[in-house]
């Protein structure tokens, strides 16, 4: 199969998107990244980020879209605005607290999931979740995790967090075999046993290869978007750092 491309999620280095969007997606481009996920846009202007992507030969590779930005009435313009930054997937990073007290709120959760897949999915978009530690918590006999994505549609992504995922105690590789095909953009987020998020990419306990061989398999993985939020290093450093360690890897 081609080679999937790697991203950066903008979270790493909001500090230097806010004070200076263009040069830091400059940077990120530079370094070698082809991608980047927006979490929260610094533009109001979808023009002129779209500008600063081109410029630099950047694609969108996913926002992180709060819930209420995919709810009815703010639907539309979330569309919107990502369409004219070509970005197709809405990726909802977290929910109120009301949608995931127990086993049959995710469950119910993930049939609102299905109807804003529903129609996001005729206009060429998709929607998905991104996880933390909290959804590897047993609930119920079944971790929220489980129960969420057994009950949602195909076309809902599950974004797997690696990092966040490891320190809730997740099975990665698990995780990916039970789900074959939802895993269309993940996070490459280091993770150590003892020294939590601090080493990058290559350092750090994830099991890289067996997580590559899936998404590269049975994944449908479209994009690898690298997470970094330590602060072992500076951001702009991290992020170098790990795609240089994604690079030793044949990635």
């Amino acid at each position: 199969m081609s080679k999937i491309p790697i991203g950066l999620e903008l979270y790493s280095v909001r500090e230097q998107l806010a004070k200076d969007p263009r040069g830091t997606i400059k940077a990120v481009a530079e370094m070698g990244y082809v991608g980047v996920e927006f979490a929260g846009f610094p533009s109001p202007d979808p023009a002129e980020v779209k500008g600063w992507l081109d410029e630099f030969k950047l694609t969108c590779c996913g926002s992180h879209t709060g819930w209420g930005l995919v709810q009815d009435d703010k639907l539309e313009s979330t569309v919107a605005y990502n369409k004219a930054i070509g970005n197709r997937y809405l990726i909802v990073p977290g929910l109120p607290g009301e949608l995931t007290r127990t086993r049959a709120d995710w469950i119910a959760t993930a049939k609102k999931f299905n109807a804003i897949s529903a129609k996001l999915v005729p206009q060429g978009m998709a929607t998905g979740y991104h996880n933390h530690s909290a959804e590897f918590q047993v609930m119920d006999g079944e971790t929220a995790w489980d129960a969420f994505f057994s009950h949602t549609d195909k076309e809902v992504v599950m974004q797997l967090d690696m990092g966040n995922g490891m320190s809730g105690g997740a099975d990665l590789v698990g995780i990916l075999k039970k789900f074959p095909g939802r895993a269309e953009t993940v996070h490459l987020k280091p993770y150590h046993k003892t020294e939590g998020f601090r080493p990058v990419i290559g350092k750090d306990d994830v099991p890289w290869q067996e997580v590559f061989h899936l998404c590269e398999t049975t994944g449908n993985t479209k994009w690898y978007i690298v997470e970094y939020e330590s602060d072992a290093y500076p951001p702009l450093e991290a992020v170098e750092r790990c795609l240089k360690g994604l690079q030793k890897m044949g990635k």
